[in-house]
C-alpha cells in the first residue's frame, strides 16, 4: 500500500498476441543419390542436419515472415565420400505479432515462431524422405534458444576480430 492509504495500481505487462498468418514450403528438393548410382553392398546411413534461420519484417502492419532452412545430407557411414541422399526445405510461416516489446521482438522471431513451425516441418521431413525411399527421418527436437545464443555469439566474435583488425 502507497503511504497515503491508497492503494497502488498494478503494473501493466503488453499483452502478447500472435497467430499463424499462414505457412507453407517456399522451396524443397530431394535427391535420391543412392538410387541413381546404384550403391553396392551393406548402407549404413549418416545424417547431418544444418539450420538456418531467417526472419523478416511484412508491409502489413505486425505481420513478419519467419524462415527455417534446413539442409540434410545423409552419408555411408562406411564409406563417407558416398552420399546417400540430399535434401533442402525452406519453410516458412506469416506471423502476426502484436505487444512484443521492440528489444524482444528479434529473439521472439527466431526462438517462439520457429518453435511454432518446427512439427510441421518435421512431418515434411519425414515424409520425403520415406517417399523417397528411406526409412523416414524424424528430426530430433531443435532447441532454438540455443540456436539463436550461438548466433549472437558466433556475431560477437565476428565483430571483435574486425575491431582487432
Amino acid at each position: 500500500m502507497a503511504e497515503n492509504g491508497a492503494a497502488e495500481a498494478p503494473v501493466e505487462t503488453p499483452q502478447i498476441k500472435m497467430n499463424v498468418v499462414n505457412q507453407f514450403i517456399r522451396d524443397l528438393s530431394f535427391e535420391n543419390i543412392l538410387a541413381q548410382k546404384g550403391v553396392q553392398g551393406e548402407v549404413t546411413p549418416d545424417v547431418n542436419v544444418q539450420v538456418n534461420l531467417d526472419a523478416k519484417k511484412r508491409s502489413a502492419e505486425h505481420q513478419y515472415e519467419v524462415a527455417i532452412k534446413l539442409a540434410v545430407t545423409s552419408v555411408n557411414k562406411t564409406n563417407t565420400a558416398e552420399k546417400l541422399f540430399l535434401m533442402e526445405v525452406d519453410y516458412v510461416g506469416i506471423f502476426n505479432i502484436e505487444g512484443v516489446p521492440e528489444d524482444q521482438l528479434h529473439p521472439f522471431l527466431l526462438i517462439e515462431c520457429p518453435r511454432l513451425l518446427f512439427p510441421f516441418l518435421r512431418r515434411i521431413v519425414s515424409d520425403v524422405t520415406r517417399d523417397g525411399g528411406f526409412p523416414p527421418l524424424n528430426l530430433e527436437t531443435i532447441d532454438f534458444m540455443a540456436l539463436y545464443r550461438q548466433e549472437l555469439m558466433r556475431r560477437q566474435a565476428e565483430e571483435g576480430k574486425k575491431l582487432d583488425a
